[in-house]
């Protein structure tokens, strides 16, 4: 038996319990600004009706649990499911301190939770299931959560190439890091489902009905006085200048920096995030 299989999504846990998780969560709201425009989207395609059930898969900080609940109403519930700590908890602090009744959050991987069998008239996810190891089983079981008939509705990265901005930071700063090995197609990642038939094929394998994966341009932006904090500590760049040595990584900094010069106007960096939203039935 593989490791994948013994210990599945081990890699993700580890990088979101650490030092991924608490970045995060130190810039929540520069983030939650930044992902409004695409939680706003997903909250459409994916809202089943006041005082329903939903499921949250990868919910993060909470933000789109919160905003689904809100819709759901006092006689809803939507529950915020993700395998980080640090992120899990500091939503349920935000959760006590807005006084939404209708949310809940749990620390969980949705691939190999105990959900209870049909519990949900609805499954969203905003950039939250391009993680899994085991991507079929993992939706296999977050089928078995949804009750028959329930909406999945998903957004996911597309292609690095048709998100230029999202990959500026890492080919900036490429000269001044240790060489990076080149990530496998398909991998767990944040690009990880930017091949659509593959997730229409996930998708039908694990059991999903109507499944429908369309392209969706989404604009937004980011203020400029928060977008170096933004391309330095995020992502594989962010990733790497942790631990660089601090005369290397100031020059990386800077050419991140001029990277990023040309796309500032009027106080903030606008840009299209080209996403798949990914719709079916279970």
């Amino acid at each position: 038996m593989t490791d994948v299989h013994t210990h599945p999504n081990r890699g993700q846990a580890a990088l979101w319990n650490d030092a991924s998780g608490r970045t995060w969560v130190e810039m929540q709201g520069l983030l939650d600004r930044m992902l409004a425009p695409f939680g706003e989207r997903l909250l459409e395609a994916g809202f089943p009706g006041e005082g329903r059930r939903v499921l949250d898969i990868g919910c993060g900080a909470g933000a789109t649990t919160l905003g689904m609940a809100r819709r759901l109403g006092p006689d809803g519930l939507c529950l915020g499911v993700d395998i980080s700590g640090p992120l899990v908890a500091a939503a349920k602090a935000r959760v006590e301190a807005e006084g939404v009744r209708s949310a809940a959050f749990v620390q969980a991987d949705a691939q190999t939770h105990r959900f209870d069998g049909g519990e949900f008239d609805a499954v969203v996810s905003r950039f939250g299931v391009m993680f899994f190891d085991d991507p079929e089983a993992a939706f296999a079981n977050i089928r078995h959560a949804a009750r028959p008939g329930a909406k999945l509705a998903f957004l996911a990265w597309r292609s690095p190439a048709e998100n230029p901005f999202m990959t500026t930071a890492a080919r900036a700063a490429a000269p001044f890091l240790p060489p990076m090995p080149t990530p496998e197609p398909n991998a767990p990642g944040q690009f990880g489902f930017a091949d659509g038939d593959r997730v229409r094929r996930i998708l039908a394998a694990s059991g999903w009905s109507d499944v429908d994966v369309s392209p969706v341009d989404v604009a937004t932006e980011i203020a400029e006085a928060d977008l170096l904090s933004y391309v330095t500590r995020l992502g594989p760049a962010g990733l790497a200048l942790r631990d660089m040595e601090e005369s290397a990584r100031a020059r990386a900094i800077d050419a991140i920096r001029a990277a990023f010069e040309p796309l500032v106007q009027d106080g903030a960096a606008r840009f299209t995030g080209a996403c798949w939203l990914g719709t079916a039935r279970a």
